[in-house]
C-alpha cells in the first residue's frame, strides 16, 4: 500500500544561476532595476515553504527553520522581518515550524506544524495570530484535534502535517497532507473536518467565492497523472477534477482574467517517503480548458509556493529563493510563453 507522503519534504540547497535584481541606494532612496521575464527576487531564506500576499501588496514568506516571517517587496526584492519567535522546525524533523501565512482582514496568521509532543516538541500545532508588533499566540490547536479525530487513511504522525492555509469565511481552510483532509478553523479556535479524501496528499489551496480549488500531489511515486487540481464546495457531493498531468503539484492560484495556474515541484527523486523532487525539474503550469496543463516556465528548482500579483507570478522554493516570472497572460485568457 502506498503511504501518504507529505512527511519528509526535505530541503536541499542546489544553486541555480540567474539574474538578480540590482538595488542601488542613495540618500535614503532605492532604485530598482525592472525585472526581466524570469528573475531571482530574493535568496538566503531559511526553510521557506508557504507564502501569501499581504493587504499592503507585499509578499510574506515564513522561514520555518528560524521561526520568522519575512516581508518582501515584490518590486525591489528588499526584505524585512515582519515577525519572529514563532516555533521553528525541530532539529531532528525533516519539516515543520511555521510553514504558511495568511491574512484575515489586516491581521496575519501563521500555520505551524510538526512541533508537538508526538514528535518530541512542546509547542501547539495549529494557527497562531500575529499582531502588528510581531507578537503571536496560538488561537487554534489543530494537532490536538487531529490526534483526537484521526483520519481513516494510513498515517503514522498523530498530529498530522498541516501544509497550507487559505482564508474562508470566519476563519481558514487548512490542508493536512498526511491525514489527507482539509479542516476548517474559525477565528475563535474551533476545528472541524471540512472534507476528507483517500490517500491523495492535498497541498495548496485557492478560494473563489464558494469554490475551493486544491492541488493534490498523490502518494508516491507521485506520477504526473496524480498531480491534479480539484474543485469542490461546502456542499459538493464529490470533487471535480479541473486539470491533471503535472508531477508533485504543491500549489494553485487564480490569475488574470479567467486564467488559473499551478505549481509542480517536479519529478520525485525516489529516495523515500516524503522526499522532494529532483532538483531543477519543477514547473509553473497553466490550466487549459480541456483539463490539461501548459508549461509557462520550467527548470524551476524545488518550488513550494505560488503567488500572483497582477500579471507576475512569484515562486518560493525550498532552496530559500523567490523567483519572479513576468507576463503570465494576456487578458482575458492569456497564452503560455
Amino acid at each position: 500500500m502506498r503511504k501518504s507522503t507529505l512527511i519528509r519534504f526535505g530541503c536541499r540547497r542546489v544553486l541555480q544561476a540567474g539574474w538578480r535584481p540590482l538595488l542601488t541606494a542613495a540618500a535614503g532612496f532605492a532604485l530598482a532595476v525592472p525585472l526581466p521575464a524570469q528573475a531571482q527576487l530574493a535568496s538566503g531564506l531559511a526553510g521557506p515553504v508557504g507564502s501569501t500576499v499581504g493587504p499592503d501588496g507585499a509578499l510574506y514568506v515564513p522561514e520555518s527553520a528560524v521561526g520568522r516571517i519575512t516581508r518582501i517587496d515584490p518590486k525591489s526584492g528588499a526584505t524585512s522581518t515582519f515577525a519572529e519567535g514563532l516555533p521553528a522546525k525541530l532539529p531532528w524533523a525533516p519539516l515543520g515550524g511555521a510553514l504558511d501565512v495568511a491574512f484575515h482582514g489586516n491581521t496575519a496568521y501563521a500555520l505551524v506544524t510538526m512541533v508537538g509532543p508526538d514528535l518530541g516538541g512542546s509547542d501547539v500545532v495549529g494557527i497562531y495570530r500575529v499582531d502588528t508588533s510581531g507578537n503571536h499566540e496560538p488561537i487554534a490547536d489543530i494537532g490536538s484535534f487531529t490526534i483526537a479525530n484521526p483520519s481513516p487513511t494510513q498515517w503514522f504522525l498523530p498530529s498530522g502535517v498541516q501544509y497550507a492555509m487559505e482564508p474562508w469565511r470566519d476563519g481558514f481552510l487548512v490542508t493536512d497532507g498526511h491525514h489527507n483532509r482539509v479542516v476548517r478553523v474559525t477565528l475563535s479556535g474551533e476545528v472541524s473536518e471540512f472534507r476528507g479524501f483517500d490517500n491523495i496528499v492535498p497541498t495548496g489551496l485557492e478560494v473563489q467565492g464558494n469554490t475551493v480549488y486544491m492541488a493534490r500531489m498523490g502518494a508516491n511515486p507521485h506520477t504526473p497523472a496524480d498531480g491534479q487540481v480539484l474543485a469542490f464546495g461546502p456542499r459538493s457531493a464529490s470533487e471535480t477534477m479541473v486539470a491533471s498531468g503535472a508531477p508533485m503539484l504543491v500549489d494553485v492560484e487564480r490569475g488574470r482574467g479567467q486564467t488559473m495556474f499551478a505549481l509542480a515541484q517536479g519529478n520525485w527523486d525516489g529516495v523515500g517517503e516524503g522526499s522532494p523532487a529532483e532538483a531543477g525539474t519543477g514547473s509553473l503550469v497553466r490550466v487549459n480548458g480541456d483539463g490539461s496543463f501548459s508549461i509557462v516556465a520550467d527548470a524551476l528548482n524545488l518550488p513550494s509556493s505560488l503567488e500572483i500579483i497582477g500579471n507576475t507570478a512569484y515562486v518560493v522554493t525550498l532552496a530559500g529563493e523567490v523567483w519572479a516570472i513576468d507576463t503570465l497572460a494576456r487578458p482575458p485568457f492569456g497564452k503560455p510563453r
